[in-house]
């Protein structure tokens, strides 16, 4: 099966990221396609490469990068929600690339699934 998730929560507010993320990992084990990642509203955040986390918590921005390097997920950021944040292609994660709102509708025609996390 071919996925493409939606992740509309910021990384330490919400319990959507890991959540978005522990889905993800167990949908690859599984042998499914996880097409792409678009992070929309406070989702934004996660592609940013200069969050720095205490040493005993996860580092969610580096996750979302690995994922995309160990797997060839693009982890999609919303341009309009990004430029409301603050998050531009200088701070972006490896694999993290913003574009516009028309890729989530894309997204959601190519897969048989698209998985919502967040409100």
């Amino acid at each position: 099966m071919n996925i493409g998730i939606l992740l509309k929560e910021g990384p330490y507010n919400h319990q959507a990221s890991d959540t978005a993320y522990k889905f993800a990992e167990a949908a690859i084990a599984r042998g499914h396609k996880v097409d792409a990642v678009f992070l929309y509203n406070d989702g934004v955040t996660n592609v940013n490469r200069l969050m720095d986390p205490p040493q005993d918590d996860r580092h969610i921005a580096e996750r979302w990068s690995r994922l995309s390097k160990e797997h060839g997920v693009p982890v999609l950021a919303c341009i309009a929600a990004s430029k409301r944040r603050g998050i531009d292609d200088d701070v972006l994660i490896e694999g993290g690339e913003i574009t516009g709102l028309g890729t989530l509708t894309d997204i959601a025609i190519r897969n048989d699934r698209l998985v919502t996390f967040g409100d």
